[in-house]
């Protein structure tokens, strides 16, 4: 019997259209991973051709070239000389992913942030708990950091990140600061966005180093329950930022970098 390739098979889905599930690109992306993890395209199977996949769900080829990209910078596919783009070996190896473009999104970018609440909670009740005396230092420095980083003129975005990614090594546990890293490249535009509305840099400077300050202060207290609510309280504040943001910046928010 000759071999079928389950790409050929009949449509995955129908056209993709609703937008409560992301952009068109989120929805391809998903759909093809939802195909691969079921276990019905093998390892080297190939993927179908772009005017294929543009006629099964009904997007343009960017659509299709987009997807396709996150899925092999996700591991799951890999193109093979003389096969073209085929599933990866380990492509049913699951891998935490977040496939939202959260480019000028604030909706995605909320999502983020939400997912981010809990683990910047813990994080910091866990700090509280195991904190070596180096690591309350290396928050202590990196808390510093930013004020200099605002004293120089500077937006404080990479020193911002850095307080956060420190407290998460106090944790004791790697895979804090390995989570923190992946969903950072997530939220560090909308941190940028924030800080770069100049009218409101001074009072938003104030009040963001309040609140770190509180998270610190309760991690060199060894109070977990009161870190946890300082984080949390934190990353509220910091959605409440976000959506008060000029809507102007996420039209364009390459163009507010400091």
């Amino acid at each position: 019997m000759a071999h079928v390739d389950p790409f050929s098979l009949p449509p995955l889905t129908p056209a993709l259209k609703d937008a409560s599930k992301g952009t068109l690109a989120d929805q391809v992306t998903a759909a093809l991973k939802a195909h691969i993890a079921s276990g019905e395209a093998l390892p080297g199977s190939r993927l179908p051709t772009e005017p294929v996949l543009c006629e099964r769900y009904g997007v343009s080829r960017t659509v299709v070239r987009e997807a396709i990209s996150r899925l092999k910078s996700a591991g799951l596919v890999e193109v093979r000389q003389g096969s073209g783009t085929v599933v990866s070996e380990g492509a049913h190896i699951k891998a935490f992913t977040i496939d939202l473009d959260v480019s000028g999104s604030i909706e995605a970018v909320l999502r983020v942030t939400e997912l981010r609440r809990g683990i910047e909670g813990e994080a910091a009740s866990l700090a509280a708990q195991r904190h070596t005396p180096a690591g309350l230092e290396a928050i202590e420095r990196a808390l510093k950091a930013i004020d200099e980083a605002e004293q120089a003129g500077r937006d404080g975005v990479e020193e911002d990140l850095a307080f956060h990614l420190s407290i998460s090594h106090a944790t004791g546990n790697p895979l804090f600061p390995s989570l923190h890293d992946f969903i950072a490249q997530f939220i560090k535009e909308a941190i940028r966005i924030t800080r770069s509305n100049e009218e409101r840099r001074s009072e938003l400077a104030r009040t963001v180093r309040i609140e770190h300050v509180a998270i610190y202060d309760a991690i060199a207290a060894s109070d977990p329950n009161a870190a946890r609510f300082a984080a949390l309280t934190h990353i509220h504040n910091a959605v409440e930022r976000l959506k008060s943001a000029d809507p102007a910046f996420w039209q364009n928010p390459g163009s507010r970098g400091t």
